[in-house]
C-alpha cells in the first residue's frame, strides 16, 4: 500500500469535506490515506519543505510553493460575498484602522494578504486563529482578523464588525473570494495526482449527499458551535467551487494574484494548472 499523507485543518468545513475519506466511504485502490490535522498556518509552513504528499494551504501561500506543489481542482475554499472580517470592541473608521494593532492568524494566510491589499501594512501580531476573539476582548489588540466559524459567531462575544473583506472583494471583482486550496506534490506524477483529486471530489459529493452524518462528524471540530451554526458554516465554504474550481474559480485566483503583483506583494504570477 502506498501511504499518502493529507494535511488539513481541524475545522468544521475541512472535516465535512474529508469525512468520506476519513471513514472509508471513498477509497483509492492500493493507497492508504493518513490524515494530519493542523491549523492552516502550520500547514503553510510545512508546505515550504514539501513534507506532505497532499495538503491544504492558503491561496496566499501557494505562489511560494508552486514549484513543488500543483493545485487540485477540487477542495478549494471560496466565499461569494463573504470571507474574513475585521472585528473590534467598538466601531472604527476605516482610515484609522491603518494605525491600529491587528491580531492576524498568520503571515501566510490569505486573510492577511487581503488585509494588506485593503489597508497597506498596519501593525500586526500573530495569534492562533481561535484565540483572536479573546485577544481582542482583553485589549491585547485593537482589532482581530477572523477566519473560520468566528466569522458568524463574533457578535456573541460582544465584538463589532469593522471591515468585511469578503464583501469588499465581491463588490469590486464580482468573483468568489479564493481563500484556501488543496495541492498535491508534483513528484507524485499526473496519474496519482488525478486519482487523489477524483477521490477528494467524490468525498465532497458524498458529504453533500449525506449532510447529516457529515455535519455530525464536523461538529467535533466546531469548538462548541451548535448543529445549525455548523451546518451553515460548512455550506458557506464547501460549495460548488469546492467540487470544481471551474472557469470562475480560476479567474478568481488569477485576480487575487494579479492584484497582489500590482501592489508589490507578490513577485510574479504562479502557475494555475489544477488537476
Amino acid at each position: 500500500m502506498q501511504v499518502i499523507r493529507i494535511g488539513h485543518s481541524p475545522d468544521p468545513d475541512d472535516a465535512f469535506m474529508f469525512y468520506a475519506l476519513t471513514h472509508g466511504k471513498v477509497a483509492i485502490p492500493g493507497v492508504r490515506i493518513e490524515h494530519l490535522l493542523e491549523d492552516i498556518e502550520s500547514l503553510n509552513r510545512r508546505a515550504a519543505s514539501g513534507e506532505l504528499e497532499v495538503t491544504a494551504v492558503s491561496c496566499a501561500t501557494y505562489p511560494a510553493i508552486a514549484e513543488r506543489y500543483r493545485l487540485m481542482d477540487p477542495g478549494a475554499s471560496m466565499g461569494k460575498g463573504y470571507g474574513p472580517i475585521l472585528v473590534a470592541r467598538r466601531p472604527y473608521a476605516e482610515r484609522t484602522l491603518r494605525r491600529k494593532v491587528i491580531a492576524i492568524p498568520g503571515y501566510g494566510t490569505t486573510a492577511y494578504l487581503l488585509l494588506r491589499l485593503a489597508l497597506g501594512d498596519p501593525p500586526v501580531i500573530v495569534v492562533a486563529f481561535d484565540q483572536i476573539p479573546r485577544v481582542v476582548q482583553e485589549g491585547q489588540a485593537d482589532a482581530g482578523l477572523l477566519i473560520h466559524e468566528g466569522q458568524i459567531t463574533y457578535a456573541r462575544m460582544g465584538l463589532a464588525k469593522v471591515l468585511d473583506l469578503g464583501e469588499r472583494w465581491t463588490k469590486t471583482t464580482g468573483l468568489p473570494l479564493p481563500l484556501g486550496v488543496n495541492v498535491t506534490r508534483r513528484n507524485l506524477g499526473v496519474e496519482m495526482a488525478g486519482q487523489l483529486s477524483e477521490a477528494l471530489r467524490a468525498a465532497i459529493r458524498y458529504a453533500h449527499d449525506h449532510p447529516d452524518e457529515a455535519v455530525a462528524y464536523a461538529m467535533r471540530y466546531g469548538r462548541g458551535i451548535d448543529a445549525e451554526t455548523c451546518h451553515r458554516f460548512v455550506h458557506m465554504y464547501v460549495n460548488d467551487y469546492t467540487v470544481s474550481l471551474g472557469e470562475e474559480g480560476r479567474r478568481a485566483l488569477e485576480t487575487l494574484y494579479e492584484r497582489a503583483v500590482r501592489k508589490g506583494l507578490l513577485r510574479s504570477m504562479p502557475p494555475i494548472d489544477p488537476l
